[in-house]
C-alpha cells in the first residue's frame, strides 16, 4: 500500500511524464512542418516513450492500492528554430526529469517504501539514457553546422528510429 505522500509525488510525476510526452509532440510537429520528417520521427518516438513511461507509474499506483488523479497538462512550446536547439532544450528537459526521479527516490527511502525505491530503479537508468541520447545528438547536430547533407544524412538516420516496448510495460501484459 502506498504512503499518501508517496501517491501523491508519483500523481505528479505521472503528470510531468505527460508534460514530457506533450513537448515532444509539439516538438515533432515542429519538425514536421519544417519538413525534416526524420527529426519528427525521433521525437514522435519519444512522445510515446513518455507516455509509457506515465503508464508505468499508472499500473504502478492502481497495484499498489492507489489513486492516479490525472490533473491539467501545462501549455508546452510550440517552435524551435533548429534542431540543435530543439535537442538542446530536450538534454536540460530531461536533466529535469533526473532530478524530478531522483527527489522521487529520495521521498520513497526516508518513507521506507522499498517496493518504490526499487521500481523507480529503472527509471533512473532511463534518464541516464535519455540524457546520454540527447547529448549525442547535441553533439552530432554541433559538429554537421550548416552543413546541407550532413543534416540531410542525420535526418534519415533519426527517420529509422523506432518504439520498443519499455521493459515493465512488457512484462505486465
Amino acid at each position: 500500500m502506498l504512503s499518501k505522500t508517496i501517491e501523491d509525488a508519483i500523481n505528479a510525476q505521472i503528470n510531468a511524464e505527460l508534460w514530457s510526452a506533450y513537448l515532444y509532440l509539439s516538438m515533432a510537429t515542429n519538425f514536421e512542418a519544417q519538413g525534416r520528417s526524420g527529426i519528427a520521427n525521433w521525437f514522435k518516438i519519444q512522445f510515446k516513450e513518455e507516455q509509457a513511461h506515465a503508464e508505468i507509474f499508472m499500473n504502478y499506483v492502481n497495484a499498489r492500492g492507489g489513486r492516479v488523479i490525472l490533473k491539467p497538462i501545462d501549455a508546452v512550446e510550440t517552435e524551435w528554430a533548429t534542431p540543435l536547439d530543439a535537442f538542446k532544450a530536450t538534454l536540460a528537459h530531461e536533466q529535469k526529469v533526473t532530478a524530478l526521479i531522483n527527489n522521487l527516490y529520495a521521498l520513497a527511502e526516508s518513507e521506507r517504501d522499498y517496493a518504490t525505491r526499487d521500481r523507480l530503479n529503472w527509471f533512473i537508468s532511463e534518464q541516464v539514457e535519455e540524457e546520454e541520447s540527447a547529448q549525442e545528438l547535441i553533439d552530432k547536430f554541433s559538429l554537421i553546422g550548416d552543413n546541407g547533407m550532413g543534416l540531410y544524412m542525420l535526418d534519415q538516420e533519426l527517420a529509422a528510429r523506432v518504439f520498443n516496448t519499455p521493459s515493465p510495460l512488457a512484462t505486465a501484459e
